[in-house]
């Protein structure tokens, strides 16, 4: 029985995961505001008759996590909360058939490919002309900004492949329009992301195009930043670099997830690059753009990793010396190639191991940091907190990485939104202090 109103054709969008969700949830969101429904994303009240919820599949917490929000949702269902629960996404991509058996109470379960398909079930039509029009949930000075789907790479521990399929670019002139319309709503900064950046073109072009991309991208008038996320290391396009070096609105900025540190590991997961290889990649890197900041992310407890394979990893992370680093545990996913070998490095030592490395991390991002001290950066400012507005450097994406604290004084006033120098007085592990340049 139903225990309050539901506002009619009222859809609360939740999205799981990174930020390709991300991107797809807004790009649902547009459809089904064109369709005229009234759309919400994470709605903060209990009054939409339709929840749908954007799954992720890619390690055993974000599908604990996906599995336990369609649990709730679910429960909201059958006490009247709400009409109708919907689930899309990665983990309903790869694993429908068992979730119909064991939540019935979803009215429907679709995959990442089938927004059609679910806009069929809402009685909505999937308007061919709304391609790239998407409706943003992030502050509107900055959005994803999806270049490609799916994988051709054989990494043995990930299933993306099976839930994003074959790798598909989008074309260049598609992205810019795409781009421009963005930036005339006000967006100023795009973080370039797919499943794998540095393919890109390949399958269109005969060719990887992603420095051709983002030449035409740094040519849209009023984009300011452009930012880099998920490239891969083997076959690095290091054309990518001119650019980067050359086009003042590409931030010196490079995500670029090496998994290990040891030749070993990096053989059996199959990465297609040894440690050296790796390393004298990141030296070019640095040389080609001075003072860039590289993210990095790694895998602690792979089956088979050793003592002395953690050893190799901990000592390439104080070599190297990342700007930005995460570290998840193995996860032992089916279908796999991993999967095939047996997960056995207990989980308790894959997490001490995860620690260790952040615990050096931490050290590391200090000290790079006392480096920034008495420099003046430009900051975009994302939001403010207390009495502090909070922005970022080019160094700097989103969520994942350091922020720049200015405390608000009638000297130190500025806009969400803008753009400001900052001249950095203190700086901790994490996070910079400064005040606004005079």
């Amino acid at each position: 029985m139903k225990t309050k109103t539901l506002k009619k054709n009222k859809v609360n969008v939740v999205t799981l995961g990174c930020s390709k969700n991300l991107f797809d949830s807004e790009v649902m969101m547009a459809q089904l505001k064109a369709n005229k429904f009234e759309v919400e994303h994470e709605a903060q009240q209990d009054d939409s008759e339709i929840v749908i919820i954007n799954t992720c599949g890619f390690i055993d917490n974000a599908k604990q996590e996906s599995v336990d929000t369609i649990l709730r949702y679910a429960d909201a269902k059958n006490e009247g909360l709400v009409s109708k629960v919907y689930v899309t996404g990665c983990l309903s991509e790869r694993y429908k058939e068992d979730l119909i058996k064991e939540i019935p109470e979803v009215d429907a379960f679709f995959g990442t490919r089938e927004l059609p398909r679910l806009l069929k079930t809402l009685k909505a039509d999937y308007k061919k002309e709304l391609v790239g029009e998407r409706l943003l949930t992030t502050p509107s000075h900055y959005a994803y900004f999806k270049i490609a789907e799916g994988c051709d790479r054989p990494c043995s521990f990930c299933a993306i492949p099976l839930m994003r399929g074959k790798h598909v670019s989008t074309p260049i002139e598609d992205l810019v329009t795409q781009a421009k319309g963005l930036v005339a709503k006000g967006v100023k900064e795009l973080m370039l992301i797919a499943q794998d950046l540095t393919y890109y073109g390949l399958d269109i072009y005969k060719k990887r195009a992603l420095a051709d991309l983002l030449n035409a991208l740094a040519d849209i008038e009023g984009l300011e930043w452009i930012r880099l996320h998920y490239a891969y290391p083997s076959g690095f396009p290091m054309d990518v670099l001119d650019v980067m070096r050359e086009r003042d609105s590409v931030c010196n900025y490079l995500d670029i997830p090496l998994q290990h540190g040891s030749s070993n590991m990096l053989k059996a997961m199959r990465r297609g690059i040894n440690r050296e290889k790796t390393e004298a990649l990141i030296k070019s890197i640095r040389e080609a753009v001075p003072g860039i900041a590289i993210r990095t992310t790694l895998i602690a407890g792979y089956p088979g990793e050793t003592e002395e394979d953690f050893e190799e990893m901990y000592q390439f992370v104080e070599e190297m010396k990342f700007d930005r680093l995460g570290i998840f545990t193995y996860s032992h996913e089916e279908n796999t190639h991993a999967y095939n070998f047996e997960d056995d490095v207990p989980e308790d030592v894959k997490r001490e191991r995860a620690d260790q490395i952040m615990e050096l991390q931490a050290g590391i991002s200090y000290e790079l940091n006392q480096k920034k001290v008495g420099r003046t950066l430009k900051v975009l400012f994302d939001r403010i907190e207390g009495d502090y507005f909070i922005g970022r450097s080019e160094f700097d994406s989103p969520d994942v990485d350091n922020e720049v604290l200015v405390k608000m004084t009638d000297e130190n006033y500025t806009r969400i939104g803008d753009f400001a120098e900052v001249t950095i007085t203190s700086a901790d592990h994490y996070d910079l202090y400064g005040e606004l340049a005079q």
